[in-house]
């Protein structure tokens, strides 16, 4: 994992962070939809984040909202689906972008598709610059093309906005060699090579995204978002979850 240089607080070896949030962290323990509760408790979480100094961009998921590849299941188009689903990420984007605000962080939604009677449309460098000015961003609508995941968007974000780290905040702790939440004797990975997460499907993110982070060297980490301070640990510098790298 690379060190940054130049973080605002020396307290952190990150200067830049992306985190990807899946849609149904967004719903909590509900099936559906938004949960209060979890985007406040989120909200705290990158509160926590921002007092260390480090740069923050979020990619946001839409599952809790519209799947496009569940809606071409039952015989929908697949672009159709895809671009509802985009649309998904965008109401997500703004329930966040909501529940930063009411903690006093500045936020921008920059979305690939163009809406701009509602969030900004992305531009790298207007992205970078917000990055600059200590503003969360919070990058919607995928990559703006069907057939591409959230999970693509956020290493192609990453990348971009030249993250040291892609984050992705799930329900456990890290990657483990079976369901932990229906087998007790799952095995759980401290590290992981890109290889072997392509190798062993182990679906820490879909193929297309972890070629793309092995391709340009960007490290990813798996841990658990509802752990209270989790992220804030990781960000510090302590060794939790599961880290994918080519090392």
């Amino acid at each position: 994992m690379s060190e940054s240089k130049g973080s605002k607080s020396g307290e952190t070896p990150f200067k830049r962070i992306l985190i990807k949030l899946s849609g149904e962290a967004l719903a909590g323990s509900r099936d559906f939809g938004l949960d209060a509760d979890t985007l406040t408790f989120i909200a705290h979480e990158i509160e926590g984040l921002k007092k260390l100094g480090v740069d923050i961009a979020i990619v946001v998921g839409g599952g809790n909202i519209f799947r496009g590849i569940q809606g071409s299941k039952s015989g929908m188009d697949r672009s159709t689906g895809d671009h509802m689903g985009m649309l998904a990420t965008t109401i997500n984007a703004l329930a966040l972008q909501d529940a930063l605000e009411r903690h006093g962080i500045d936020t921008r939604v920059q979305s690939a598709l163009r809406m701009e009677q509602v969030v900004e449309p992305y531009i790298r460098r207007r992205a970078i610059r917000h990055l600059e000015k200590n503003r969360v961003v919070i990058f919607a609508s995928g990559t703006g093309n069907p057939y591409f995941s959230t999970d693509t968007a956020a290493a192609l974000r990453a990348m971009e906005i030249e993250a040291d780290v892609l984050i992705k905040a799930t329900k456990v702790d890290g990657v483990y060699d079976k369901d932990p939440m229906k087998f007790k004797d799952a095995k759980k990975y401290e590290h992981l090579s890109y290889i072997d997460v392509l190798n062993k499907g182990l679906g820490v993110m879909d193929s297309t995204a972890t070629s793309l982070c092995m391709d340009n060297k960007l490290p990813i980490i798996v841990l658990n978002l509802h752990e209270k301070g989790a992220l804030g640990r990781f960000v510090k510098g302590e060794k939790i979850g599961t880290r994918v790298s080519g090392d």
